[in-house]
């Protein structure tokens, strides 16, 4: 049994305190500082920074990681890693939550369906880039795993817990020493390409003119959107938030349940299982809310116990921990190792991923070009929660689809997304053989998400 004052009862108290200070320092800078203020650097990656800084300074005095000091139970690293676990499932499940008012058209299932082809194709491009330049490397550098670009989607695409599952595979299994550390450094990278390369874009557009900015910024609401009829009171025998959090935990117990199960079952495939926590959140909470508007339909419920406005506030809650927490575990002095060509891989693949889903934004997304790039590509260099976090920036409602573009589209990105992961195991065996199937792979996938294009053409 612990005592109270052991440093392990107050490890995450301190922790979270520490994200939430970096979050409130960077939001007085923001507010402030007149660079920051017009800059749009998102506050939470503002706070995050912060953090990365000063743990930075830290490491340089001492020669330690500050966050595995005794203050954080000398387990602060892990625990910022699984909060950025979790969050990120959290959110997408408060967001899942959220009524569409209506049901889904032509329309918007194709641009989900278009979404989750894009992220997949983004992965693919991503993996023949970064492939064919370490395959380049290999014959240079000795002993250097030829199959090291494949880190370069996982990183990027899907971020560090993949990234170093891979790397770690290609360590343990291929003999790629430093696997895993290549993984992550890569995965650091994405983050921070993420960030700095969206917000570089919000500037640019910004001074352009062409930047559309959210309506009612200066944060006015309307009673009906805070407290609509039919649903339950703001404040009964129980809070009206409590439900909302309520609502969202239950549903990602249920994931866990699903994902316990399926890891089980599935032994050999659990660490990409666990991987995808989110999309299983997702499920998990689109049924819930299935059920209870069946429940209402019937009659058996009187009111609906889901409030959008709250489910925003929640969601926004968990990214922009989600946020500060995945930029403030990045270890700087990971960076050291492979620094030339991990380099190399962050700048293009930054390059690669921010060309093509522009240019798939302006063909295919012609209504919301700006937010649909923003989150596509905030997802796809750094984390799902990046791509929402610069999406607010400019959509702080989700007035737009987008949003729910980066739910959804998991759906069909699972699976024509799944085959990548086999492909990646047969890389540092077959390097040549992968790149040529990724080659093909890719063909295919742009010929399924330019179909309209291509076959409109074609009958022309």
């Amino acid at each position: 049994m612990s005592n109270f004052w052991d440093f392990n009862v107050w490890a995450w108290i301190s922790l979270t305190a520490i994200l939430f200070g970096g979050l409130l320092i960077g939001n007085v800078l923001k507010k402030t500082v007149p660079l920051l203020r017009y800059s749009l650097i998102p506050t939470s990656v503002l706070g995050g920074v912060i953090l990365l800084v000063i743990a930075a300074i830290y490491r340089l005095i001492t020669g330690d990681v500050m966050f595995d000091t005794a203050f954080f139970a000398y387990s602060g690293t892990a625990k910022l890693e699984t909060i950025t676990y979790h969050t990120l499932a959290l959110g997408f499940i408060a967001s899942a939550f959220k009524t569409n008012g209506g049901k889904l058209n032509k329309q918007r299932t194709t641009e989900i369906f278009n979404t989750g082809v894009t992220t997949v194709s983004t992965y693919l491009i991503q993996g023949i880039f970064g492939l064919g330049i370490t395959m380049v490397a290999a014959t240079v550098l000795a002993g250097f795993c030829p199959a090291a670009g494949v880190l370069l989607p996982f990183g990027y695409g899907q971020g560090t817990g993949q990234a170093m599952n891979y790397g770690t595979i290609y360590e343990l299994e291929h003999g790629f020493d430093g696997g895993k550390n290549f993984g992550l450094v890569i995965a650091a990278l994405g983050f921070l390409s993420a960030a700095l390369g969206g917000v570089t874009h919000l500037n640019i557009m910004k001074r352009r003119g062409k930047l559309k900015l959210s309506d009612r910024r200066d944060g006015s609401l309307y009673t009906e959107e805070v407290d609509p009829e039919n649903e339950i009171p703001m404040q009964e025998s129980i809070d009206k938030l409590t439900v909302q959090i309520a609502l969202i935990v239950v549903a990602y117990f249920g994931a866990y349940l699903l994902i316990y199960l399926l890891g089980s079952l599935l032994p050999g495939m659990r660490s990409v299982i666990y991987g995808f926590n989110f999309l299983l959140g997702v499920l998990s909470a689109t049924l819930i809310k299935t059920l209870l508007n069946l429940l209402y339909k019937t009659g058996i419920v009187k009111k609906k116990y889901t409030n959008n406005f709250l489910m925003t506030r929640a969601s926004n809650f968990f990214f922009d921990i989600m946020v500060v927490a995945g930029i403030a575990v990045i270890r700087l002095d990971i960076l050291e190792a492979y620094w030339g060509i991990i380099l190399i891989l962050g700048v293009l693949g930054a390059i690669i991923t921010y060309v093509y889903n522009r240019i798939v934004a302006k063909v295919l997304f012609p209504d919301y070009v700006e937010e649909q790039f923003l989150a596509m590509y905030g997802m796809l260099t750094g984390t799902a929660s990046t791509g929402i976090i610069l999406l607010r920036e400019i959509d702080g409602d989700f007035r737009t689809p987008a949003s729910d573009n980066l739910v959804y589209q998991n759906f069909p990105a699972i699976v024509f997304g799944f085959p990548m992961m086999f492909l990646a195991t047969l890389a540092p065996v077959k390097p040549l053989l992968t790149l040529i199937i990724f080659i093909l792979f890719f063909t295919v996938m742009n010929l399924i998400l330019f179909r309209s294009l291509i076959f409109r053409r074609k009958k022309k």
